[in-house]
């Protein structure tokens, strides 16, 4: 059985029945699947693994984690399970359910970089699945994933809108579960990488999965802070969307004096910027729901740095408050005049954003 692999599904959710009816959707169409579910017991520092085929329950295990988070949990148990099922011959596919809010990508990228982690899996296919009637709050509602007890670790301190948006992102194919109107689908659509399938639980194209349609690198393309290039336009009765971007940087005083606008209210943004005072780092921009994540990526390199921050919204929201948010933005970046009087590279020692992206760096400043 060496070089052999074995085509691998992940199902990716927030809610426990939209998980479970795409569950039940593979195992209708795959017959010769295992399943694998695993649920992480944050309070109990626990992760429980349940392996069924079409003969019944394989396996139940429990194991307890020094520390109950994702991370552990991918490296102590999910990763090398996806591993022993792949290789074990009996089935042709093996469907991963991951746990409650976890994000494909975090498994993804390990196959990725240490392929001898799990040399007979590959992945074939990423599964999105959401409950249709509460999309909208979900993507774009303030709630935190503790709230609703959906964290993954006692310092989990995501919004649901921000984790929401994620794993569609990150989908290739986007189970809805029940109703899902109009707004709804506009919104995934907006938000979903092109080509990317929405369905539910009864038509879900598993020849299709099987084959293989995991691209990781578009798919980190797409879900990358920095994007360069042109971007799907969204033609919709429910839903707009604009980017926020310049070449110029972000002037700190003013970004924070008008973060609120920038990263407030009920919509999906994300992307990147720059900053005079820290001219070698990428500013990564993840915000829904009014809840705002700003940190730092890898350095630009050798590219020109960029902002552009891709703003999500619905219809709904007033005119005025959108033309706001893009007039906001413009106030943020530097003027022509502190452009002539001091350039875009700025010699500093504090630029007020410590506490989101460290101590600014001595950055050499030509």
């Amino acid at each position: 059985m060496s070089g052999r692999t074995t085509p691998v599904l992940l199902v990716t959710g927030l809610d426990e029945d939209a998980r479970a009816a795409t569950m039940m959707g593979l195992q209708w169409d795959l017959p010769r699947a295992v399943v694998v579910e695993h649920r992480l017991d944050v309070a109990e520092q626990r992760l429980t693994r349940l392996v069924s085929d079409v003969t019944g329950v394989v396996e139940h295990g429990t194991q307890d984690l020094a520390h109950a988070c994702v991370s552990c949990a991918l490296r102590e148990d999910i990763v090398p399970t996806l591993e022993r099922l792949a290789s074990d011959g009996r089935w042709e596919v093996v469907v991963g359910v991951l746990p409650v809010a976890a994000e494909a990508f975090q498994v993804c990228r390990v196959l990725t970089l240490d392929p001898a982690a799990a040399p007979s899996v590959r992945i074939h296919g990423v599964l999105a699945a959401v409950l249709g009637p509460g999309v909208l709050e979900d993507v774009l509602g303030d709630d935190l994933l503790e709230e609703r007890g959906l964290h993954t670790s006692v310092d989990d301190r995501r919004g649901v809108g921000e984790t929401t948006a994620s794993l569609v992102e990150y989908a290739d194919v986007i189970v809805a579960v029940d109703d899902l109107d109009d707004a709804g689908a506009d919104l995934l659509g907006a938000l979903a990488r092109p080509r990317t399938t929405l369905t539910d639980p009864t038509r879900i194209d598993t020849a299709a999965l099987v084959a293989g349609v995991h691209d990781h690198s578009g798919t980190e393309a797409w879900v990358h802070a920095v994007r360069r290039g042109p971007l799907p336009s969204v033609r919709s009765d429910h839903v707009w969307q604009t980017e926020l971007r310049s070449d110029r940087p972000l002037h700190p005083e003013r970004l924070l004096e008008h973060i609120d606008v920038l990263g407030g209210g009920p919509r999906r943004s994300r992307g990147c910027f720059w900053l005079p005072t820290r001219p070698s780092t990428v500013g990564v921009w993840e915000g829904a729901g009014g809840q705002l994540s700003v940190g730092s990526g890898v350095p630009w390199g050798m590219k020109a740095p960029l902002t552009r921050i891709v703003v999500t919204g619905l219809e709904s929201e007033s005119r005025r408050d959108r033309k706001k948010l893009v007039d906001t933005f413009h106030r943020c970046l530097l003027t022509d005049r502190e452009v002539a009087q001091r350039g875009v590279l700025w010699e500093a020692d504090e630029d007020g954003l410590e506490p989101w992206l460290g101590p600014v760096r001595g950055e050499e400043v030509h």
